[in-house]
């Protein structure tokens, strides 16, 4: 296998993992809350063919953002609408950043322990691509417009009037969000935020590179 279809296939892969997590995120929280539309439409799966829509997941590949289908929910199986509708769009990058952080742990454990061979160098790029995929998914879907996560958050802040007149220009605002992606308007602040979020995650595995400095460290003798 080339290098590119190696870097090809396990994006591929880390997106077909990256977007049914995050769907199912949202299906889960919904239906802890009392909501069981999206488990009764079959959304509280990791099966990605649940959650497919071709172009938002050429768009999770090629650009490092996308979409899937959007999970139905009735706000009014909530107890509180408001919180039930703004937990559950939070569940999704929060579900993102729970797998992003596994997946550096599980990284950084192949990096210091594993034998280097083809599997691992795969599984450690795949691993690599999740992160990636994860924090991008997480952070772009928590900017505050419609029809992103971050403006069903909203809802739990903003006079209702306020925010349904923001969400009767939803379709607009995305065509408008979608062209300021990829015509790299926004680049620079999802990559600043990607990298806040990155190192954070980095602060918060450190625990494991001590744990290989030590034992490495012990191995020859040193007292560290």
């Amino acid at each position: 296998m080339t290098a590119r279809m190696l870097y090809t296939v396990c994006r591929v892969l880390a997106a077909l993992t990256v977007i049914p997590f995050h769907e199912a995120g949202h299906a889960l929280a919904a239906w802890l809350l009392g909501d069981p539309t999206a488990k009764q439409q079959g959304r509280l799966s990791l099966n990605p063919f649940r959650h497919f829509d071709l172009l938002g997941t050429l768009c999770m590949i090629f650009a490092g953002v996308g979409w899937a289908k959007p999970v139905s929910t009735d706000p009014r199986n909530f107890k509180n609408p408001k919180w039930g509708m703004a937990l559950t769009a939070l569940a999704g990058p929060a579900a993102n950043l729970i797998l992003a952080y596994i997946s550096m742990v599980l990284w950084k454990v192949l990096y210091y322990w594993a034998p280097v061979n083809d599997v691992t160098i795969f599984a450690a790029l795949f691993l690599q691509y999740l992160v990636y995929m994860d924090v991008s998914l997480a952070v772009f879907n928590l900017i505050p417009v419609p029809p992103l996560d971050g403006s069903r958050i909203l809802l739990a802040v903003l006079p209702e009037r306020i925010y349904f007149g923001m969400m009767r220009y939803e379709r607009v605002i995305m065509i408008i969000l979608l062209a300021a992606v990829w015509g790299g308007f926004l680049d620079t602040p999802l990559s600043l935020m990607n990298d806040v979020v990155w190192d954070l995650m980095d602060a918060g595995t450190g625990y494991i590179d001590h744990i290989a400095y030590a034992a490495y460290y012990a191995s020859i003798g040193a007292v560290i």
